[in-house]
């Protein structure tokens, strides 16, 4: 809605004498013929498991309930099982052996999905955890702070752009450059509700054009601290004790922020045409049980297993889901970039990806896109086992030969070895996936360049 039109509507509201509820709907009825506005969150280190739509009994995450509900609720939304791999995917729609070189780092060779929107005419913010500098490596302009400029995003709040978190952490007092300039005067702020009012203000300000927010969050990796809602942080002393037991209280300011972000997009009469998308980066830490309706479930992150890397994904847009719904439909890391190039009008021509866009079970075209996935997963980070496999929401082929049921092994403790025809046909089927992408991209069994385990 451009500024013309805003004055027009306002001056026939005065004329006709409308209410604040006919100006609110007939704002929702222009901006329905334009570019849907896109926000994306994705919180860290936060599994499938944790929330309570999809059966978590350790959690209360009433907001996501309650989006879940009234959009759709994905089974089978698969990341990378640690952040940067996550990362470098979701915003490049590429797989891990093309463009992901080093743990912490994006190349500035790459194009993102804000690099492509932005060119489709929308604004582009990003806030909250960078990590893609590439600060601990002797990598060209890895203190360059107008980094995320260049990868699209017209305005940034960010932690851990170029100083790494032994320098500020991301919680009690962070240290967070915004637009170029490092904020002062934090020490009692908490960082998630800096970046989540950066997030409400970028709305406030960009309400009159098709806006994309990405919004990765600190919360709710470790260290696990006190938020503003729990008693401790009344006690500035206590704000950065780690203990397991906070980890519930994260996931559920996480929660909150989503839903404030959510009113945010209502009161500016912008949520009906807002695709949101809500997701995690990888598997719950590995020190967190959770308590579900399947039973305990222990993180898996950094893990092959799927706990590393099942993940939550809930969207909603209203103007298209008119109610809610629960996809199987299996949903890669890959997948995001071109489905939001899909939403914004831009041509596939005009990009490369190894994901398929989704675009057509969100505005209920079609119910499958896509049958399995293949990941390549080199972690560069650690000592985590690297690998790749086919999968989808049952089975699972690694490499080496190694074939599971994972919703009978979860753990995958017991390779199948006899199988039924429709197992062979599977297994075939997912060797050949394989044996393509091995003829494409050689796997290097015995590459150990996985870097320093620097922390993430």
């Amino acid at each position: 809605m451009n500024h013309i039109n805003k004055t027009l509507i306002g001056i026939v509201g005065l004329i006709t004498g409308f209410n604040s509820s006919a100006w609110s709907q007939l704002q929702k009825t222009h901006h329905s013929s334009e570019l849907p506005d896109i926000v994306l969150i994705m919180a860290d280190d936060m599994g499938y498991e944790c929330l309570s739509c999809n059966g978590s009994l350790s959690y209360k995450t009433p907001n996501l309930d309650r989006l879940a509900e009234q959009g759709i609720r994905f089974t089978h939304c698969f990341s990378q099982p640690l952040s940067t791999p996550s990362r470098v995917e979701i915003m490049t729609g590429k797989y891990n052996y093309r463009n992901y070189e080093y743990f912490e780092y994006l190349n500035p060779n790459q194009k993102t999905f804000a690099n492509y929107l932005k060119e489709a005419g929308y604004s582009t913010c990003i806030a909250g955890k960078w990590q893609l500098n590439g600060i601990f490596y002797n990598l060209p302009g890895n203190q360059d702070i107008d980094r995320p400029n260049h990868f699209g995003f017209d305005e940034y709040c960010l932690w851990q752009l170029n100083q790494p978190k032994q320098n500020g952490e991301r919680y009690a007092n962070p240290l967070i450059i915004q637009n170029g300039k490092k904020l002062e005067g934090l020490e009692n702020s908490y960082g998630p509700d800096i970046f989540s009012n950066f997030v409400c203000d970028y709305i406030e300000r960009n309400s009159d054009k098709p806006f994309l927010i990405y919004y990765p969050m600190v919360l709710v990796h470790d260290p696990f601290v006190p938020t503003p809602d729990s008693p401790e942080w009344n006690d500035p002393s206590q704000r950065y004790k780690n203990n397991n037991r906070h980890f519930k209280e994260m996931v559920e300011y996480a929660d909150k922020l989503v839903g404030k972000v959510e009113s945010k997009l209502k009161e500016k009469g912008l949520f009906e045409n807002t695709i949101f998308i809500f997701t995690g980066d990888n598997g719950t830490n590995q020190s967190i049980i959770s308590n579900t309706i399947e039973g305990k479930i222990a993180g898996g992150k950094g893990k092959t297993i799927n706990t590393g890397n099942h993940v939550p994904m809930i969207i909603t847009w209203p103007e298209k889901i008119k109610k809610g719904k629960v996809s199987h439909n299996i949903i890669d890391f890959a997948d995001i970039l071109p489905t939001l190039a899909d939403a914004a009008g831009i041509k596939p021509s005009s990009y490369s990806t190894d994901g398929k866009s989704f675009l057509s079970i969100i505005n209920g075209n079609k119910k499958i896109t896509q049958n399995e996935i293949f990941i390549h997963y080199t972690p560069r980070w650690g000592k985590f086992e690297h690998n790749r496999w086919v999968m989808n929401g049952e089975y699972k082929l690694y490499r080496d030969g190694r074939f599971y049921n994972t919703l009978i092994d979860p753990d995958e403790k017991d390779p199948l070895s006899i199988l039924t025809q429709k197992e062979q046909k599977i297994r075939e089927k997912f060797d050949l996936i394989l044996q393509l992408k091995e003829n494409e991209f050689p796997f290097n069994w015995n590459d150990k360049a996985f870097n320093p385990p620097i922390g993430n």
